[in-house]
């Protein structure tokens, strides 16, 4: 079906979930062009991919009640419809019965019933038999009108976060004529896991991290790793910078392009715009007013003189998506700027990230999250009762508490857990501040409050000085 005829047949249908939550989503599977559900059968544990999966909840009580789970596609995700209803023209409102369903959409009710609706997902996902696992995605539907996600990509059902952000998670109907959303909606249903960032970042980090060892080995055949660690740093930092826009888009790799023919001049023109990089301005380099990178990176501008050799393998590095590295990498260039005796005494060495989440998860992220339930359906009680006022200093509170937490590693080592536990913090801050917004609070009222979640809540204790620059700059 074309898209805008697929737009176009639901956009009106409102105020009937239970009438039209199959019927959308049937069609919505073969729009994206994957299996309809199966037929249920008497077995359950044979319900796969089905409409209406039974579960079992068992309460602290002892006593079980049944569930009944929307859709459900093992080993991909659980899905919870609802359906609102858009407000009612003024002069229809006296005139004929108005279905509101779930909620009236966009308003505040309709978020909080939203919200509802993704914590009874997750209970549903947590009522799944053990052998099944957790999903990696939760799905919540406003049918005929949006499409949440929320993915945990660690097996653990403990962080279920907006996926791929706070910002983009709701899809709207008219952003299914979109190729991108299309794509990711698809792999949920084929291949969900295909999705993780972790796996993504950790094929691009392998190659880009193969390429800097083969740099630093060369480097370090001339120099000395106390001279090579700081400028490898320096270029891998100045090469996210560019792949997130902190500088101008393509501007080093271009840079390095232009250089290509006149190695001379890399040393000098490097150690230019680093030094406009330390104090921000109009950087001759680049001809462009950049930022002030103000983290003591670049309080030392010394460049190395690259070969050919060495030059290519820095520009071949630089055109990697380095959005989609691992910060963890820098674990790497500590390894090869460290003698390989101090490596085993130090335990310098790149740490997964799915076994850093066995630790930072049940540690730091399962305890927070299990308040931060706690304190959203408290929020919601206060607001459904008229005292919005005090719902907004409950998740202030909250906020607060998240901005004053301290987290130690007392073996950094190069940072690849305070990174991680870092993360997750931004993520939880990033949905509290959405709550708020929805209550009224501005993102702009929050900034100026000057109080978030930072790199300075992090501490590490670590025996060489150079793992700790190196965690420095991973935070």
């Amino acid at each position: 079906m074309p898209a805008h005829k697929f737009i176009d047949r639901w956009r009106d249908s409102a105020a009937a979930e239970r009438a039209n939550y199959a019927l959308f989503l049937s069609e919505l599977c073969d729009y994206l062009e994957v299996p309809r559900p199966d037929p249920a059968v008497a077995d359950a544990t044979r319900n796969n991919y089905v409409f209406e999966r039974p579960v079992t909840f068992r309460h602290p009580t002892g006593l079980s009640s049944p569930g009944f789970i929307d859709l459900y596609k093992r080993g991909c995700f659980v899905l919870e419809a609802k359906q609102g209803s858009p407000a009612p023209e003024p002069s229809l409102l006296f005139e004929i019965p108005h279905r509101r369903g779930t909620a009236v959409r966009d308003t505040p009710g309709w978020d909080q019933a939203m919200l509802r609706a993704r914590n009874q997902a997750e209970q549903y996902a947590k009522a799944l038999p053990a052998n099944e696992g957790w999903p990696p995605f939760l799905i919540v539907v406003d049918v005929g009108y949006s499409i949440e996600l929320f993915a945990d990509f660690s097996g653990t059902g403990k962080a279920y976060v907006p996926f791929p952000d706070s910002l983009t998670h709701r899809i709207r109907l008219e952003h299914l004529a979109t190729q991108l959303v299309r794509d990711r909606l698809r792999a949920i249903w084929l291949d969900p896991l295909s999705l993780d960032p972790s796996r993504i970042s950790a094929r691009v980090t392998r190659d880009v991290a193969g390429h800097l060892a083969a740099l630093a080995r060369s480097l370090e055949q001339d120099y000395p790793p106390e001279a090579v660690t700081p400028f490898l740093m320096r270029c891998i930092f100045t090469c996210f910078a560019e792949d997130i826009h902190l500088l101008p888009p393509h501007s080093f790799s271009h840079l390095l392009a232009s250089l290509r023919e006149d190695l001379p001049n890399f040393q000098p023109m490097v150690e230019s715009l680093w030094r406009t990089m330390d104090t921000g301005g109009h950087s001759p380099i680049l001809r462009k007013v950049i930022l002030r990178f103000n983290g003591g990176l670049f309080e030392s501008v010394e460049a190395l003189p690259l070969n050919r050799q060495q030059f290519e393998i820095l520009a071949l590095a630089a055109a990697a998506e380095w959005k989609d590295v691992e910060p963890a990498i820098f674990g790497t260039l500590l390894e090869r700027a460290l003698d390989p005796r101090e490596r085993h005494g130090l335990g310098a060495h790149y740490t997964p990230r799915a076994y850093v989440e066995r630790l930072v998860i049940p540690t730091i992220v399962e305890p927070l999250r299990q308040d931060w339930a706690d304190v959203q359906a408290a929020a919601l009680t206060l607001d459904r009762a008229g005292k919005t006022a005090d719902a907004i200093a409950v998740l202030t509170a909250f906020r607060q508490r998240l901005c004053s937490i301290e987290i130690l590693d007392p073996a950094c080592g190069s940072g690849n857990f305070l990174y991680v536990a870092l993360e997750h913090l931004k993520r939880l801050e990033a949905e509290v501040n959405d709550a708020l917004e929805s209550l009224g609070e501005t993102q702009q009222a929050l900034r100026e409050t000057g109080h978030t979640v930072d790199p300075h809540q992090l501490k590490g204790i670590e025996l060489n000085p150079r793992a700790a620059a190196i965690t420095d700059l991973v935070l």
